[in-house]
């Protein structure tokens, strides 16, 4: 028995990835159930797929949870337990179990102490965490695999946007690392394109503010945390993904997968994940006018957008496939 933890309150792409993940292992006849903070839609989505979970307070400062996970762990049996970013890692017990530590950013290591490994999602992560003392051996590097759901295109008068404009998506959550409001200052200097932007957050307001005083308002559609994103990755032209901090980019993963050409900047994750030109176009990180220009430049030749969907398609099927890497996965449980 896999016992998960997930101490996160918020939408995120790691929150969304534990679905994929979960539902994947669930595919693959793993048995696993999940002790998890509050959250509604988390809550629907893990009974929808038949997981059995229980919910736990998971606060910061909290003495009650880590003993409550443990009897939980006891009455299910679980042999392995898996921990999502630092909150779950800190209410992790001891037992006759194994932990493993799930690292999708650079965390503090002193919530893994009691680890039996860590699983970074890049190689760059597992660099920084034998780089700060942790045994070589006790580190896992494990990609993320693009989830594809079988939904149709949303047709584009869901959110009133005309049809045959070109159409820009935007995905995460909205905040500052995310890099939105570069976003939208590209988009006030490409007349007649309309952006989808999905994902939910603090920034919510600045960026509607923002986009008011760009005067590209009317061309932007807030819609909130989505549970549909190959409806929306299907429905769009291009995706821009300008984030400022990106230890990974799942999105650059989801794009490829979609068939979705993607204009990225060089933060660390996306810089180390495409091929600039080829499955991708990479951009200066903070640079409104980049983005724009190479969103101009995929809208006017189609000829190079579709050689990214084709080669984004490709690297999924090599490397980012779901069978690649829950066959990793099972190896690790099994071992």
């Amino acid at each position: 028995m896999l016992l998960h933890l997930m101490g996160s309150a918020i939408d995120g792409g790691a929150e969304t990835y534990f679905l994929s993940l979960t539902a994947a292992l669930q595919r693959a006849g793993v048995a696993q159930t999940v002790a998890l903070r509050p959250h509604p839609a988390r809550e629907a989505a893990l009974a929808e797929l038949g997981i059995p979970y229980r919910v736990f307070r998971f606060a910061r400062f909290d003495p009650l949870t880590r003993p409550r996970v443990r009897r939980y762990a006891e009455v299910v049996g679980a042999r392995v337990l898996l921990g999502w970013m630092s909150r779950a890692a800190q209410h992790m017990p001891p037992g006759p179990w194994r932990r493993i530590g799930r690292h999708g950013g650079y965390y503090n290591l002193r919530f893994y102490r009691g680890c039996d490994l860590l699983v970074g999602n890049t190689e760059d992560i597992c660099r920084s965490i034998i780089s700060r003392g942790w045994p070589a051996e006790r580190v896992r590097y494990i990609r993320n695999f693009a989830a594809i759901d079988g939904l149709p295109a949303l047709p584009r008068t869901s959110f009133a946007t005309p049809p045959g404009v070109p159409l820009a998506l935007s995905m995460g959550r909205l905040h500052n690392d995310k890099a939105h409001d570069v976003t939208l200052r590209a988009l006030a200097q490409l007349p007649g394109v309309y952006l989808w932007l999905a994902g939910s957050g603090e920034e919510e307001a600045a960026l509607k503010r923002l986009a008011a005083e760009l005067g590209v308002a009317d061309r932007v559609r807030f819609l909130g945390w989505r549970e549909d994103a190959g409806a929306l990755y299907r429905a769009a032209d291009i995706c821009l993904f300008p984030s400022r901090v990106e230890p990974l980019g799942n999105v650059v993963i989801q794009a490829w997968a979609y068939g979705l050409p993607i204009i990225t900047a060089k933060s660390l994750g996306p810089a180390a994940l495409v091929r600039d030109g080829i499955d991708g176009l990479l951009v200066e990180v903070d640079d409104p006018g980049a983005v724009a220009r190479a969103a101009g430049q995929l809208l006017a030749e189609p000829t190079l957008a579709a050689g990214l969907r084709a080669a984004g398609l490709a690297r999924v099927a090599s490397e980012y496939s779901e069978a690649a890497v829950i066959a990793e996965w099972l190896e690790v449980l099994g071992r």
